[in-house]
């Protein structure tokens, strides 16, 4: 039977669940959440959806991880969401308390599970969840590229008017200020994108992609995106569950490629039953090269600040 747990019943990891449940690749979905009630009554709206959409599996809200026992993937949302004017790093401490007590329970229950990381700040808490667990690095990985990626190519849709299914974009690096647009390795359709668009224009979608999220919770003013995130995520863990061997820009251990060794950043990563296969090194820019070691370094100086936190 195969399982895959969603710890945070907001919205973000709500709505996680239910589109991985939708996909009807596994046979059962758990939701856990600390506020009694929220999980089970969202669970039980979204079973009796089953019918109308079409799927089996079945999903289930609790408040006790033992529910959680055996799961295959589990993703964790949990923590405090961004608010306007919050950087990613404000979260760092108060976030870093909850990563460590759901990890710990996550090992209790789940030991031979792959764990995806959504929760801000993105690269320090999935380089948390990997210490506090003493998982393989490979079942440790963390959620961001996928979606900056989206964000990078809908803009380019949006500024070309392209068929937004003929646009692809990558991300790498960080999530964050550092986050590395990959305009070498985008296409519109069968051209480059620097082929489309003028270097200007480029830019400027860059800077917009890296302020993506921040855009929105402007826009919100309470709360922040989860619709796109939620696909990242749920694409993650439904590429780990089918073993599909997929390539996904990601969160992982990086090792030697690129010549940087030893932090959690984003690359491409085949992602298969173990977590990643292997980190998939792309034919970068001199100056896409530079960013991404700049964007390792800024990674590595965050992680020394969690390091001072008393947990």
């Amino acid at each position: 039977m195969s399982k895959v747990t969603v710890v945070g019943a907001g919205k973000y990891g709500s709505t996680t669940a239910q589109r991985i449940a939708e996909a009807d690749v596994v046979d059962e979905v758990v939701m856990t959440d600390i506020v009694e009630g929220l999980p089970q009554g969202l669970a039980l709206d979204m079973n009796q959806s089953r019918p109308v959409v079409g799927h089996r599996t079945k999903i289930t809200g609790t408040n006790d991880y033992a529910d959680t026992a055996g799961s295959d993937v589990v993703v964790i949302t949990a923590g405090l969401p961004r608010k306007p004017g919050m950087s990613r790093m404000d979260l760092l401490e108060v976030n870093a308390g909850i990563v460590k007590q759901v990890t710990e329970a996550i090992v209790e229950h789940s030991p031979d599970a792959v764990l995806i990381v959504v929760t801000n700040p993105l690269d320090q808490m999935t380089t948390l969840a990997a210490e506090v667990s003493g998982f393989p690095r490979q079942r440790v990985l963390g959620q961001a590229g996928i979606l900056d990626s989206s964000r990078f190519a809908h803009f380019i849709s949006e500024a070309t008017g392209a068929d937004i299914q003929s646009v692809s974009a990558v991300t790498l690096g960080s999530h964050g200020d550092t986050m590395v647009p990959v305009p070498s390795q985008c296409r519109v359709g069968e051209q480059l994108l620097s082929e489309v668009l003028d270097a200007a224009t480029i830019d400027e979608l860059v800077d917009r992609t890296r302020k993506g999220g921040a855009e929105i919770v402007g826009l919100l003013k309470t709360g922040s995106a989860y619709y796109a995130p939620s696909a990242a995520a749920a694409a993650m863990a439904i590429a780990v569950v089918e073993d599909s061997g997929e390539q996904m820009p990601v969160c992982a251990w990086v090792d030697g490629e690129y010549g940087i060794s030893g932090v959690y950043l984003g690359v491409m990563g085949e992602l298969g039953s173990a977590g990643v296969r292997s980190v998939v090194e792309l034919d970068l820019t001199e100056d896409e090269l530079e960013a991404l070691g700049g964007a390792a370094t800024a990674v590595k100086e965050k992680v020394e600040d969690l390091r001072q936190i008393e947990l």
